[in-house]
């Protein structure tokens, strides 16, 4: 399977930013509990953590991109080095 992922927002201004990157799916216990106790939806519609279908993934940044909806133009954000900044885990 093929990594490589792009998640996009857009904004009700239509601002844009684009995060491109590698998937990984998570496999610490912790962290899975710790997303599942926090979501009753989940609990709901898988029954239990141990649900094959329950797969979480992190998204570890290659490139952001940036652009203002009348700019046309995307503007690189700088990434932190990894376990520094808003990106890491």
């Amino acid at each position: 399977a093929n990594p490589q992922v792009e998640l996009a927002y857009l904004t009700p201004e239509h601002d844009q930013v684009r995060i491109s990157g590698r998937a990984e799916v998570v496999a610490d216990r912790a962290l899975l509990q710790e997303i599942w106790d926090a979501n009753p939806l989940l609990r709901h519609y898988l029954g239990s953590i141990d649900n094959p279908e329950l797969i979480v993934y992190r998204i570890v940044p290659e490139r952001v991109r940036f652009m203002r909806e009348w700019a046309l133009e995307y503007h690189d954000v700088p990434l932190e080095p990894p376990g520094k900044g808003a990106f890491s885990t």
